[in-house]
């Protein structure tokens, strides 16, 4: 698989969590959950630090469009 990402803006988790009008702690917990966007972390141990693309914020966000408020998950 070939992943291109020419032209593509990685986010910090403040500024991915301001795109998506959330806060960091609940950027954090998603993150935590596998529910969140998805991310990539540059660095090994918990000190790698977190990067989010903007095409996967866009994609999140379109995953989670709903249409109904009576339509199940």
């Amino acid at each position: 698989m070939r992943l291109d990402l020419a032209g593509d803006e990685l986010l910090t988790t403040s500024e991915a969590a301001e795109k998506l009008r959330l806060s960091v702690p609940s950027l954090e917990r998603y993150r935590l959950l596998g529910t969140g966007p998805a991310y990539s972390q540059l660095g090994g141990g918990k000190r790698g630090r977190i990067v989010y693309r903007r095409a996967d914020l866009d994609a999140y966000l379109l995953a989670c469009r709903k249409f109904s408020t009576s339509a199940k998950p």
